[in-house]
């Protein structure tokens, strides 16, 4: 028996009998033949880890445009927080954590340089609109590897493309990444706040710390320990209403006073324009993007609409603004 076959029978010896199974995954788009030693899910969570999205995520913004300082969350530590805090979870209940992890590292693959300002813009001046958890799935099934895409397993891309709060994922795994996201970016999201001067941890309504606590780390263990014992041996993934509301709660406090702060914000109207000038550029010349990206639209592959997102959704933060820079900024001239 091939080392693959021992983990996937482990798999129906340990699980919980509500998580999802490796042998029993739908499978992927084109078929090939399995790894000897990694099921599936541990196979795709491997290809997501090596991918050129994921490494382009650590200049990515989070939240904080460009802040100045090491200690701030990137795209890229946003996602490993997501992943760890589900893998906890996962471990606790019995699920399995290698679909967990997939769809935790690859749920934010899609997203456009500077965040949401960045994803707005791309969703207005774009015909089809734009949704960074539609684009992730994009990545994993077109874009990358040249064209030839991941070939990732139903479930992970499942999980990837439901992971906000308007989804609805079909495996607890995915239900799992999808409420451990709002556990990660609540919670950095006020560490990068207080650290940046934006509020204080006594600013926060003590009707919702007093429940969730008076700290990150606080938090973070009052969340997690209450997503275990409400979702123990049920077919769901829960919190307690006390909880959820207190969670739901802190998460409106923080688009009032950090999502929407002038002060931290301010900068994200250079953002859209910046992004809305690429996209025109990129619609108007598109011989201007890469020779993969011409491929799709001279094959018929793509609309030029959906190109020119593909590329700018790819761009980091800095490559952005040198490409910005290289377009509408004047040089100086020299001989």
């Amino acid at each position: 028996m091939m080392i693959r076959e021992q983990l996937e029978l482990r798999e129906t010896e340990i699980l919980s009998p509500y998580a999802s199974f490796s042998r029993e995954s739908r499978g992927r788009e084109r078929e090939e033949e399995e790894c000897d030693i990694r099921p599936v899910f541990q196979r795709d969570r491997d290809r997501i880890l090596h991918s050129k999205a994921f490494r382009r995520l650590r200049q990515k913004t989070q939240v904080f445009l460009q802040p100045m300082g090491d200690h701030y969350r990137t795209r890229l530590t946003h996602t490993l927080e997501v992943s760890q805090n589900a893998r906890t979870i996962a471990k606790a209940l019995r699920l399995n954590e290698d679909l967990v992890e997939a769809i935790a590292l690859g749920h934010d693959l899609g997203h456009t340089p500077f965040g949401h300002a960045g994803e707005r813009a791309l969703n207005e001046v774009c015909e089809l609109g734009f949704k960074h958890n539609e684009q992730s799935v994009r990545v994993v099934e077109v874009l990358e590897k040249q064209g030839k895409g991941l070939n990732l397993t139903w479930e992970v891309r499942d999980g990837i493309r439901n992971h906000k709060s308007s989804g609805c994922p079909a495996t607890l795994e995915g239900k799992l990444v999808q409420l451990s996201d709002k556990i990660a970016y609540i919670n950095h999201d006020i560490d990068d706040a207080v650290r940046g001067g934006i509020l204080k941890e006594e600013d926060l309504p003590s009707e919702y710390t007093d429940i969730l606590g008076h700290s990150s780390k606080a938090r973070l263990n009052r969340m997690v320990h209450d997503v275990i014992t409400q979702s123990m041996d049920r077919p769901e993934i829960h919190m307690s209403d006390e909880v959820w509301k207190a969670m739901r709660g802190l998460r409106q406090y923080l688009f009032e006073h950090v999502y929407l702060n002038p002060v931290a914000k301010g900068e994200e109207a250079k953002v859209m324009h910046m992004i809305t000038n690429l996209y025109h550029i990129y619609m108007e010349k598109p011989e201007l993007m890469p020779e993969q990206f011409l491929n799709m639209l001279e094959n018929g592959a793509a609309s030029r609409e959906q190109i020119a997102c593909d590329y700018i959704a790819g761009m980091t933060d800095s490559y952005a603004v040198h490409t910005f820079e290289e377009y509408f900024i004047p040089k100086c001239w020299k001989n």
